[in-house]
């Protein structure tokens, strides 16, 4: 055994930043598109109120969420990586504009476009949500009226219901 081939496997290989970089947008890319179209799914069936429909998004669902949890963790080797070989590694965006040669430039552009992809992510699933709050205080709305009678309640003390009328529920009738 001679000294080389004792300290070989100790030194890892260098690192191929435009190759790890390239392999991560790729997969995140992938990720963030079939996320889109899943949010597009749940917010058609959110909107319908199809329960059966949301049960059977929700594998498919936590998959990419799973996915998505592996892009992350690989993102954060890679730049953990680029910190130990003297790189920026604070981000990929800055990894990737550190580069040289003819990768630098698609590689900038295929972050962009992730980025924007996140952004777009975000208002859909903003979107959802709120579609989702407004289901739940519906149902919350017709839950009171069912436990009231339709009769309002006040709010604070034991005082008597408030004789009102309201446009859901029209009490002389």
């Amino acid at each position: 055994m001679t000294i080389a081939s004792a300290i070989a496997p100790e030194v890892s290989a260098p690192l191929d930043l435009e190759a790890e970089i390239g392999e991560l947008l790729d997969a995140l890319s992938h990720v963030q598109v079939e996320l889109l179209d899943l949010l597009a799914l749940k917010r058609e069936a959110l909107a319908r109120g199809d329960l059966p429909r949301l049960a059977e998004l929700q594998p498919q669902e936590e998959l990419l969420a799973g996915r998505l949890a592996a892009c992350h963790e690989r993102r954060t080797r890679l730049l953990a990586q680029a910190r130990e070989a003297g790189l920026p590694g604070e981000s990929v965006a800055g990894l990737a504009n550190r580069l040289e040669g003819s990768q630098r430039g698609p590689l900038g552009e295929r972050v962009k476009l992730a980025s924007s992809r996140l952004r777009l992510l975000h208002h859909h699933s903003l979107a959802n949500w709120v579609l989702a709050q407004r289901s739940l205080l519906h149902v919350s709305q017709l839950i009171e009226i069912v436990a009231t009678g339709g009769r309002l309640q006040p709010t604070y003390g034991d005082k008597e219901s408030v004789h009102a009328r309201g446009a859901l529920v029209n009490q002389e009738a």
